[in-house]
């Protein structure tokens, strides 16, 4: 598409998530080490929310990819699943041979087998479930009930929530209050500021391979700000157009002009105006109003 105009390896804002491509926020960064901290001391459950786009997939795929060697990960990416589909997909991660009519009973009894041998090993085990806002009510409490396989001294199990902010809504009906006082650790992504989109942009065009002169300066992180209110996403989709419009024109740099036009052609972005613009438009029409007024006034007595 765009490469070799701008002399990059591959392209910067793709919407994927790319751990090559892990900046760093404070936000981030912070989810992270309460994550690793809290399954080094064993907790039950951790949970992690974040509204869309804010990059709570990558932070899993991180976290994944950094899990200290003595713990055996489950990951489970799309779990809209019923409490058998769960427990078989828990089964598949974790090597847990299940027959074909194979029960609650049954999945409780060899996965606390397959637990305990992995405990022996001195492994923990993690299962780290991403969207967890879709898991229906009935797959929530089967999930719980996975989790009270446990010795005197801890958990065989340790449980990791990634979700949508719904996910704290789906938590505080009462029917799942058990899980939700199991909720130990917590952590809730921001969004960025107008320097840390700066930085974002600036990082992800020299992952790509970039090495020219600056494409997005901070009057055009300002303006990415303001249309994206800091969600990473949006600021990639925003970021990808602009370069493709800059591209049709042969230019290197990225202008608010073209930053515009990807903003008005986007739904996710929020509307930028020119303030002083729309103030003086305002002046202009009291003026307006005034002097009509006037006139009017002089022909009433005229």
């Amino acid at each position: 598409m765009y490469l070799y105009h701008y002399g990059i390896k591959e392209l910067p804002f793709t919407l994927t998530p790319n751990t090559s491509y892990f900046f760093g926020l404070p936000s981030h960064k912070e989810a992270i080490q309460v994550l690793l901290t809290a399954l080094n001391s064993g907790e039950g459950f951790i949970k992690v929310t974040g509204e869309v786009g804010t990059g709570k997939t990558l932070i899993c795929r991180k976290l994944l990819n950094e899990l200290p060697q003595h713990f055996v990960a489950a990951y489970i990416p799309n779990p809209y699943l019923t409490p058998a589909e769960l427990r078989r997909a828990v089964a598949g991660e974790l090597n847990v041979v299940l027959t074909e009519q194979a029960d609650q009973q049954e999945f409780t009894q060899r996965l606390q087998q397959r637990l305990i041998q992995l405990s022996h090993e001195c492994k923990g085990v993690v299962l780290i479930i991403d969207e967890a806002q879709a898991l229906p009510l009935e797959s929530i409490e089967a999930l719980r009930l996975i989790t009270n396989l446990e010795t005197e001294t801890r958990k065989l199990i340790q449980v990791v929530l990634f979700g949508q902010p719904e996910l704290n809504d789906k938590l505080a009906l009462p029917e799942l209050r058990q899980l939700k006082q199991r909720i130990t650790f917590a952590y809730t992504l921001q969004l960025m500021d107008v320097d840390q989109v700066y930085q974002y942009v600036k990082h992800r065009m020299l992952v790509s391979g970039y090495k020219g002169t600056e494409v997005f300066d901070r009057r055009c992180c300002k303006i990415l700000y303001k249309a994206s209110l800091g969600t990473p996403r949006v600021v990639n989709v925003l970021c990808h157009k602009a370069l493709m419009l800059a591209y049709g024109e042969g230019q290197k740099v990225v202008t608010p002009t073209y930053l515009k036009l990807a903003i008005k052609d986007t739904e996710a972005a929020t509307p930028t105006s020119n303030c002083l613009h729309n103030v003086l438009i305002g002046f202009c029409c009291v003026i307006l109003i005034m002097v009509a007024g006037y006139f009017g006034f002089m022909r009433f007595f005229a």
